[in-house]
């Protein structure tokens, strides 16, 4: 279901604009990057050949769904306008769309149930939105980004 908020201000304007800003630190946009080319686990026995502990992809996947958690937790909190956020943040989708099939292991694995829950709460209404105002695209994003 959407919710209706009332228009972004300057102050999730602001917010926005420093959550791209930490984006662009160049240890994020390394870990960003392999992730968008690389990351495709989808049970724990890739995820833990792909990303070994102690490893630099192992680095790069917990900063990069860590990062993403985090500006999600804003999102469902209301901290962070979410209409606003989802006009520009369609990286947080290639993340949910890449850990969706491992985040019920690693909440079994963890015993965490609130493991990746607010990139999950927020990922689900960004494409509710997305489906809303632009049927097909959803899709079609999960196309390219195989």
């Amino acid at each position: 279901m959407t919710r209706h908020f009332p228009p972004p201000t300057h102050d999730d304007a602001r917010l926005l604009l420093q959550l791209y800003d930490m984006r662009r630190e160049p240890r994020l946009r390394d870990a960003r990057r392999w992730f968008a080319a690389s990351f495709r686990a989808k049970t724990l026995d890739e995820l833990s050949k792909l990303c070994p502990p102690g490893s630099e992809e192992n680095a790069s996947y917990r900063m990069v769904t860590s990062y993403w958690e985090l500006v999600a937790s804003f999102i469902t909190s209301g901290v962070l306008h979410q209409e606003l956020f989802f006009q520009n943040g369609r990286e947080l989708l290639l993340c949910w769309t890449r850990v969706r099939d491992l985040a019920p292991h690693l909440r079994a694995q963890n015993k965490n149930p609130l493991e990746w829950k607010n990139l999950e709460t927020a990922a689900n209404a960004y494409i509710e939105w997305w489906n809303t105002n632009a049927p097909d695209a959803y899709k079609a994003f999960c196309e390219r980004i195989k």
